[in-house]
């Protein structure tokens, strides 16, 4: 059931708690919601799940594109942990989410128990990147989600195997279908925040990395991903010896997380965690 609390900026953001044990964040993509992880829910172990939509996704408020950054986002998921008293989570970020957990490791140490990376590192692999800059904050040509299901394992390089079921309930999760056709489900203010990041001057994130030191650590990759390249997953395995690591084939950016190497990569995480 989705619930709201206010950000500091008086912001009313949604969330979702469920669940009991080890508090377990979910933090999502840039334009995704707390979606991104109803695939994965089925096979984790007992934990209490807390998931939220940033500002100008989903339910939450759109507040404008200054304040679509990581470190405000990343202020915002403390302010969920302080409206909820937890003292400290368990992360699982994708790709934004990652970013945003490794900044929560450099800033506020003591509020995280551990974090898995899904597809993300500190550096950004460049086309990654540039095939994001093509969509975001755009609708999509197609008019329904049957119509964008069939189109999706031609625009989606570097999946293999995915069942067509799967492809439509992805386009049912990320997209609205209206009379005038399919429509984003976030801000398309995002767009000018991402554009503004991507032209920006680029920022050593291998300090946030080493942040995590002490702390259990995952990293899943997908195979065939544009945006962590597998020259960085292996540094980051050098610095990193003792991180949980899995590679999911058939997949780019992002691991649905219902694929069994990456169930396997969460289990052996949670534990780690508690």
């Amino acid at each position: 059931m989705t619930r709201f609390f206010t950000a500091q900026d008086g912001a009313r953001l949604a969330y979702d708690d469920q669940g009991v044990g080890l508090p377990l964040l979910c933090l999502s993509g840039l334009t995704r919601t707390m979606g991104d992880f109803d695939y994965m829910l089925p096979h984790l172990p007992p934990c209490r799940v807390i998931r939220m939509d940033y500002r100008g996704r989903g339910a939450s408020d759109w507040t404008g594109a200054e304040s679509y950054t990581v470190p405000i986002e990343a202020r915002d998921a403390l302010d969920l942990l302080d409206h909820l008293e937890v003292e400290a989570a368990a992360v699982i970020g994708t790709s934004r989410g990652g970013l945003i957990g490794m900044l929560l490791a450099a800033l506020a140490p003591q509020r995280l128990r551990g974090l898995l990376l899904n597809d993300v590192g500190p550096e950004i692999h460049r086309p990654g990147l540039e095939r994001i800059f093509d969509y975001v904050g755009r609708n999509p040509a197609a008019k329904t989600h049957a119509a964008l299901a069939a189109a999706l394992p031609g625009v989606m390089p570097g999946f293999a195997n995915v069942p067509e079921s799967r492809w439509l309930e992805e386009a049912r999760l990320h997209y609205r279908e209206t009379p005038q056709g399919l429509r984003i489900t976030y801000d398309p203010a995002l767009r000018a925040a991402f554009l503004a990041a991507f032209d920006g001057p680029e920022v050593d994130l291998w300090p946030l990395f080493e942040a995590c030191a002490g702390k259990p650590l995952a990293l899943l990759r997908g195979a065939n991903s544009d945006l962590l390249s597998a020259a960085t997953a292996d540094e980051m395995r050098r610095r990193r010896p003792d991180m949980i690591f899995g590679e999911v084939p058939d997949r780019a950016h992002i691991p649905f997380l219902d694929e069994p190497e990456a169930v396997a990569v969460i289990r052996r995480f949670v534990e780690a965690c508690g």
